[in-house]
């Protein structure tokens, strides 16, 4: 027999979804304020994980949106609720975490290299 759930969170799968496009928009702002300050901090020699610590809050609720987005995803597509929890958080969180350190990563080098150092269409 077939699992169907009698309420799919249709709503949950809604605020996930609007919880990580919010959050991502105050990331793309606070990674935008960070770098154009960062002219200015050079002559202060700061530490580039310093930047960081201002990511953290919208890179947190970007995490929490996209787990329960996949959750309620899971949970629409026949998955049983503990069961979608159970596959929906792991993968949402790892792969947030995977996003976090390559983002850190990307920061530390674009700030001792600067942004022409990202450039990849120049290398072809």
């Amino acid at each position: 027999m077939y699992y169907y759930p009698l309420h799919p969170p249709y709503f949950l799968l809604l605020v996930g979804f609007l919880t990580a496009l919010t959050s991502g928009i105050a990331l793309s702002g606070t990674l935008k304020v960070i770098v154009q300050k960062w002219p200015s901090a050079r002559s202060e020699n700061t530490k580039p994980r310093s930047s960081l610590k201002q990511l953290i809050v919208p890179f947190i609720g970007i995490t929490g949106g996209i787990c329960l987005f996949l959750s309620s995803g899971f949970e629409i597509f026949g998955f049983p609720t503990l069961l979608a929890l159970g596959v929906g958080l792991p993968v949402g969180l790892l792969t947030c975490l995977l996003l976090w350190l390559q983002l850190g990563s990307m920061l530390e080098f674009a700030e001792r290299r600067g942004m022409q150092a990202l450039d990849l269409d120049s290398l072809s």
